[in-house]
């Protein structure tokens, strides 16, 4: 009869996560931001699959500014999604690739 009440309990109780998006609203604007940089951030990864590119390149095959390119790089690069290669002929970038899965 003690778990029936718990179940029943349970039940009505919400979970903290829906609770946490009542009290905490998120902008239209970060939404945005998150969706616009999970698209990038994909385009990025799939780019890296065809080998190690340097940031010029990445950013000449998807069109796009090489700032945006570099910040989401970084990005990537922080949270282990990709890791640095070697520097190209010129010295002046590192080719990127995707991280080696162990």
């Amino acid at each position: 009869m003690r778990l029936c009440a718990f179940a029943r309990n349970f039940k009505q109780m919400k979970k903290t996560i829906d609770v946490m998006k009542e009290k905490r609203k998120v902008s239209q604007q970060v939404k945005d931001s998150i969706k616009a940089f999970n698209k990038l951030k994909k385009k990025i990864l799939k780019s890296l699959e065809a080998g190690e590119k340097t940031i010029p390149e990445i950013a000449k095959e998807m069109e796009d500014n090489i700032d945006a390119i570099t910040y989401n790089l970084m990005t990537l690069l922080k949270y282990g999604f990709i890791e640095a290669g070697e520097l190209d002929e010129d010295d002046e970038y590192y080719y990127y690739k995707l991280k080696s899965k162990k």
